[in-house]
Formats: C-alpha cells, structure tokens, sequence
C-alpha cells in the first residue's frame, strides 16, 4: 500500500492534477482517491489499472501493486533451511518448530491479507515441506510434518476458494484431507469439509452445503474450533433454505458453544475461533433469512468491529449484512451507501462479490437514484472474471 501510495501521488503531481480533477476523470470519489494516496486503503487491481492508464503510468501502479511476500518467504525459508543444515540433521526439532510457527503467522495474516499477495507465500512453504517428507525423520517428526503440510494445503485451498479458483481450491482440499488422514489429523479433516462447505454455499449448492456443514460437526473433535465453526455454516445454509425456524435454532447452539470458549491468544488466527466472530456470523445468518433482527445486530456488529480497529475484511462483510437487512426493511437508500462503503474499501474478497451484488440487485429493483452511483462503484471495484 505504502508503494502504491509513493507512486500515485508522484504521478498525479507530474501530471498536475489536484484530487478532485483526478477524481473527476476516473469517475472515483475524491475522499478514497484520498485514502488511496496516504495509505489508508488498498487499490484493487481494477483500481490500479484504471489509475496508471489515465495517469500514463506506464504499468508503474500495477507493479507497485506486486506483493512483497515473495521475497520475504524467500528470506524465511532460507533461514529455517540454514538452520536445519547447521543441525546436521534431515528434519530438527528447530526446523520443524519454526515451519509450525510459520504456518501459524500464515493463518493470522489471511484476515488482513489480500488472497493473491497470501498464496505465493503459502505456495512456497507448500513446496519446501515437500522436498522434506522424504527426508530421514522419526514417527513424531514426520506426523509434524504432515500436520504442517496439512494446514498449508488447506489454507491454499481457502486462498483459491476466496480467488473463485474451483480447480486449484478442490486439489488442495483433496491433499489437506489426504494429510490429515495419514497424520490421523481429525480438525484437519473436519475444517477440509467446513471449507468445501462455504465453497459450495457461495455457488448457490445450499442442501449439499448444509450436508457437509454437518458432516464437518461429526468429525470434528467437540472442543476444537472446526466444530463451532460448521455449525455457524450449518446456520448460513439453513439460512439460505429458507427455514427460519432451524436457523434460530443452530444460532442459539452457535452461540452457547462461543459462550463456553476463551478468547483465544490470537483471535486472527484463522483456524482458532474467536467467540467474538458469533455476533458477526449472526448477523449474517439473519440477513440471508430475512430475519427482522438482523438490521440491528449488522449495526452492533459493525460498531463492534470499529471499536477493535485492524479488522477491514470483516467490516466490508458487515456492511454488505447490513445492507441486505436495510433492504429487507425497506430502506434501499440507506443499503445502498452502506454498500457503497463496503465495496469502496477495496477489502471484499473475490468469494464474497457475490453479496455485494445481491445488494446492488436489491438497490436497482428499489429504482432509486442511488443505485447509478452504487452501479458506476461496483463495476469499478469488481474484481476480474465476477459478474
């Protein structure tokens, strides 16, 4: 962001523009071309391209776009393979306590990450767990190992998952589910078919979602995180079938589960549930069912998530709940900037585009004058290959 922001400030002062001329001719509000500038929002790629075209950029907006998670994988992996070489040992217990730790950082990262700046780095500690497998190693170190790789293959596949990448997303859950079985891994297990089951929900598979939301609850261990998470994707199909009544029910289920369960040490921490995501997924939940609550728990959600700072994606999430409940309440005038908040930050995921056109269809069909704006914004925003 900090590069992208260098670059579009240096550009638009060579062409002597000030912001609102700029926004005038991308057809962006001045305030994010604003935000863009001084770091405090993302471009997306759409963003980049549309910017360094009208700036005659040249492609330099779309390179300073390139992660640097490359070069810092790199770095990290060079180091635990030096490690492993001055050890005189295959695998160490060193080698394999900072892979762990590795992955760890990795399912942190995912929730403030972009997917695409993510998977070069779990692509590359992917292939550096593969050279070891063959490696000399005891029973312990190898289960290690394969518990590392069953976690990287898993986050791959939810990296694909978010990027709409089906045939990628698929391979890897087959592997992370293979893994898990040789390791006799059941959260693993459990989280393959919790993942399958958010892929499936999002393409429109809402009963084979709600079968393998519960098939993830009776392999996942009781206490893990994996269980209480397939519940609360248990309610989203539920939700999304129609049937309310179920749906309050898992809910209340839901939350029991998260009442009982300590904040974890990092409630980023992709694969460790943090009670305080309850509130979100019911908000969610709600909203898909048309449930008249869910106006105001979007808003205690989102207020929530303000106050804790450093949780974009979620918040973006948040406002699209809200703005499906504002519409279920007929207030398509308010969905429609609560949506436009949403998708202007730049932070919804390929995966979940498919609610912020749920709320723009909603906004069209109210046939207000917001809805060109809300218009003219998603098809600025829309990430590649989303209708």
């Amino acid at each position: 962001m900090d590069r992208f922001a260098e670059q579009l400030r240096r550009l638009r002062a060579k062409r002597g523009l000030s912001l609102r001329e700029l926004a005038a001719v991308v057809h962006y509000g001045k305030s994010y071309l604003h935000d863009l500038e001084t770091g405090r929002k993302p471009p997306t790629a759409a963003v980049a391209r549309r910017l360094d075209a009208e700036l005659g950029g040249g492609g330099q907006l779309i390179e300073a776009m390139r992660p640097e998670y490359a070069d810092d994988a790199d770095s990290e992996l060079e180091a635990v393979e030096l490690a492993r070489r001055v050890t005189a040992s295959d695998v160490s217990a060193e080698t394999l306590n900072r892979m762990e730790l590795a992955v760890d950082r990795m399912a942190m990262a995912y929730s403030t990450t972009p997917p695409a700046d993510l998977l070069p780095r779990v692509r590359r500690h992917l292939a550096y767990v593969s050279t070891l497998i063959d490696a000399r190693k005891t029973y312990a170190q190898h289960r290690r190992l394969l518990v590392a790789g069953g976690w990287l293959s898993l986050l791959k596949a939810t990296l694909h998952v978010d990027l709409r990448q089906s045939t990628a997303a698929d391979a890897h859950l087959v592997t992370a589910n293979e893994l898990a079985g040789q390791a006799e891994h059941r959260e693993i297990t459990a989280w393959c078919l919790e993942t399958r089951a958010w892929q499936v929900l999002t393409g429109g598979y809402y009963r084979q979602a709600l079968e393998l939301s519960q098939q993830a609850q009776q392999v996942a261990p009781r206490d893990s995180s994996a269980f209480i998470q397939a519940a609360a994707q248990e309610a989203r199909a539920l939700a999304r079938l129609g049937d309310q009544v179920q749906t309050r029910q898992v809910l209340d289920r839901v939350a029991g589960l998260a009442d009982h369960r300590p904040t974890p040490e990092h409630p980023e921490h992709h694969y460790q549930y943090d009670p305080a995501k309850a509130h979100a997924y019911a908000a969610t939940t709600l909203a898909w069912a048309g449930d008249s609550a869910a106006e105001s728990v979007a808003r205690d959600v989102i207020a929530e998530l303000n106050r804790e700072g450093a949780r974009p994606r979620r918040v973006a999430s948040a406002q699209l709940d809200l703005g499906l409940a504002l519409l279920a309440a007929n207030k398509p005038d308010e969905a429609a900037a609560t949506a436009s908040d949403a998708i202007r930050s730049g932070r919804i995921v390929p995966s979940n585009w498919w609610r912020a056109s749920e709320v723009m269809a909603g906004v069209q069909r109210a046939g207000i004058a917001e809805a060109r704006d809300l218009r003219d914004q998603y098809e600025a925003f829309r990430p590649d290959g989303q209708s």
